[in-house]
């Protein structure tokens, strides 16, 4: 099965082209310019140096929320024209879930967080666990859904970790929240800790299409039609104007 992901729900922009376990070709770029302005380029490249025929294409994962209202919006908006041109579905991806799934197989628990602004994060909590068979890999265990939540609330949530069985296993951050957090992240947490490096701390389209892959076997896709970002949260204008009233 070949897929199209297309990540934007942060500051990187990212897209992949993925067909079952193998990566063909992935473009991500975290670099002032906005979305709208990269996104399509990246996948006229893509299709380009692949020689892509769009057709083969069976279906397009898209980081579906939550996370920037602007990205999510360019993002979605790109996954239903090019769905709706092709005929194929669409497998809405959980943002927090799939930028988990960048460290994929870790003992740890792992916590992204993403700069929600007004000293919140979306964020999450997850765990891999041995799949029953030797050749299954690694389950993406969700030990708390993604969610929008002001980032002490997230680090006592975790604090309680140390009165559970749990308490001598590390949590492993990462996401554009660390740079913003980091320092209430030290300042609060009570178990063990560490960010994780570059290399693997922001969004990839080839992680939403290895969670892509899964939830499509598991039935989980729409039609373009019907897809729509899952934000989580009203939009700073939905917000001021229900203050105001």
């Amino acid at each position: 099965m070949k897929l199209l992901a297309l990540d934007s729900s942060g500051l990187v922009a990212s897209a992949a082209i993925v067909e079952d376990d193998v990566t063909i070709a992935e473009y991500t770029i975290n670099h002032k310019k906005t979305h709208s302005q990269t996104l399509l380029p990246m996948l006229e490249e893509l299709k380009r140096m692949t020689e892509l025929d769009m057709h083969t294409i069976d279906a397009i994962a898209v980081a579906a929320g939550p996370g920037s209202f602007t990205g999510l919006r360019i993002g979605s908006a790109t996954a239903k024209g090019l769905g709706l041109a092709l005929g194929i579905p669409i497998i809405p991806v959980p943002t927090v879930d799939a930028l988990a799934y960048n460290l994929y197989g870790s003992d740890r628990f792992i916590c992204p967080i993403m700069d929600a602004r007004r000293n919140q994060v979306y964020t999450g909590l997850y765990a891999f666990r041995k799949g029953a068979q030797i050749d299954d890999g690694y389950d993406l265990c969700i030990v708390k859904k993604q969610c929008v939540v002001e980032i002490e609330q997230i680090v006592e949530q975790i604090n309680e970790l140390a009165q559970t069985a749990d308490s001598e296993k590390e949590v492993l951050f990462l996401g554009d929240g660390v740079s913003v957090y980091r320092d209430k992240i030290a300042e609060r947490i009570k178990v063990k800790y560490s960010f994780a490096p570059a290399c693997c701390n922001r969004q990839r389209a080839s992680c939403v299409a290895a969670l892509g892959l899964m939830l499509y076997k598991n039935g989980i896709r729409q039609t373009a039609a019907e897809h729509a970002p899952d934000y989580l949260r009203l939009s700073q204008a939905e917000r001021e104007r229900a203050e105001k009233g």
